[in-house]
């Protein structure tokens, strides 16, 4: 465990003896270890999916101090699997939702809120204070970001990522072993690894990673056990096996490597491929209320599953899956003005690069992709 700072010891009273009797019985645990859990402090990067079993059990283990980093709120469409959330929750910002769902389990616990989205700006000052972090992000940027932060702090950062039946977890401690950027060196290109909003998840799965986390996080504040250091853990929900893969720690790594480069935060975004303006032209979009208007005198292309297109459409729309869609450009007529949707924008933006760089110029992408139609045009259309 890394701290920032000598912490005095504390002690438990008799309520609390009594609440952490079963841990107290653990030899690996025992007074002393519980006394160690409560004077630890744990960061949560994002309070949803793996957020949430990580918050809860964490609170149920007796860790003293759990900050909270989110700046979301509550959206019907969360609540399959952020556990932490409730259905009169929605709505509400996700932090405030946490906060009364982890006082419930455990009044004990001190709960730090940080409402705001994690940036090179603000993320050493957010992390400095915490022993371990744990990674709940969805998204690249982010998980390079945390990661860096907690290199150039010493903290010990608990992996996790889900997508559709398929997990992921690792312990990242550049003081023990490799950082996220040693396993992955570089991020995917922008599109090429959707995320639970576009592919969908099951929704025990974050329950599953999630609660290994805790496990790892609980591991690492204690001081016993052997953490996922160097080891990626894998598991595929749909076959339920486990598989480990070891990897080592990367001597040319700019952040953990013995030469570093990077020093100091940089501008994720950018590093992703997703943030430098006029690195890559705009994506010409069209409103849903605009597409209305025109419907029927364009070309409608749909670039969503089958099984997306059997939940809901918008008539005129031809489906050409996105997986399908390099293969299938000559099926686009380049003389007519074509507008791509897939069900909030991000697929059809891919899509409508594509065409672009095959030099179809009179195409769109609709803003919100179907999302939008129903909220803006035909409410019946349902949303998923």
């Amino acid at each position: 465990m890394t701290s920032g700072s000598e912490k005095p010891r504390v002690t438990l009273d008799s309520e609390e003896l009594e609440r952490y009797s079963r841990h107290l019985l653990i030899p690996e645990v025992g007074l002393h270890g519980q006394e160690r859990l409560k004077g630890g402090r744990a960061l949560l990067v994002g309070a949803g999916g793996l957020g949430s079993p990580v918050a809860l059990y964490l609170a149920a283990a007796g860790v003293g101090r759990l900050g909270l980093v989110d700046f979301d709120r509550v959206d019907a469409t969360n609540l399959h699997r952020q556990i932490l959330h409730g259905t009169p929750d929605v709505g509400r910002p996700k932090l405030e939702s946490a906060r009364d769902r982890i006082s419930a389990v455990n009044p004990r616990v001190l709960v730090s809120l940080h409402p705001a989205r994690l940036t090179s700006e603000n993320a050493l000052d957010i992390l400095r204070d915490y022993d371990v972090v744990i990674d709940g992000t969805d998204n690249f940027p982010t998980r390079y970001l945390v990661n860096d932060a907690c290199v150039l702090l010493g903290k010990p950062n608990v992996y996790g990522s889900v997508f559709r039946f398929e997990g992921q977890v690792s312990v990242f401690d550049a003081a023990r072993g490799a950082c996220y950027r040693c396993l992955y060196p570089e991020p995917p290109p922008p599109g090429a690894a959707p995320s639970c909003a576009e592919g969908g998840v099951l929704g025990v799965l974050p329950g599953i990673i999630g609660t290994i986390q805790a496990n790892e996080a609980i591991k690492l504040l204690l001081g016993i056990g052997s953490p996922l250091v160097n080891r990626l853990l894998l598991l595929d929900a749909l076959e339920m096996r486990f598989r480990e893969v070891r990897f080592r720690k990367d001597p040319r790594c700019p952040v953990c490597g013995p030469e570093p480069t990077v020093r100091a935060l940089i501008d994720y975004e950018d590093f992703c491929g997703l943030g430098s303006p006029g690195v890559s032209p705009a994506i010409p979009e069209i409103s849903a209320r605009d597409l209305a208007a025109v419907l029927g005198r364009v070309i409608l292309i749909d670039v969503r599953e089958p099984h997306e297109a059997g939940i809901a459409r918008i008539p005129g729309g031809r489906l050409i899956p996105l997986g399908e869609f390099q293969g299938r450009l000559a099926e686009i007529d380049r003389d007519s003005d074509v507008v791509v949707h897939c069900r909030s924008g991000l697929r059809g933006a891919k899509a409508v690069r594509w065409l672009l760089d095959a030099g179809h110029e009179r195409v769109k992408n609709l803003r919100g992709g179907i999302l939008a139609w129903s909220d803006e045009v035909d409410p019946s259309v349902p949303k998923y």
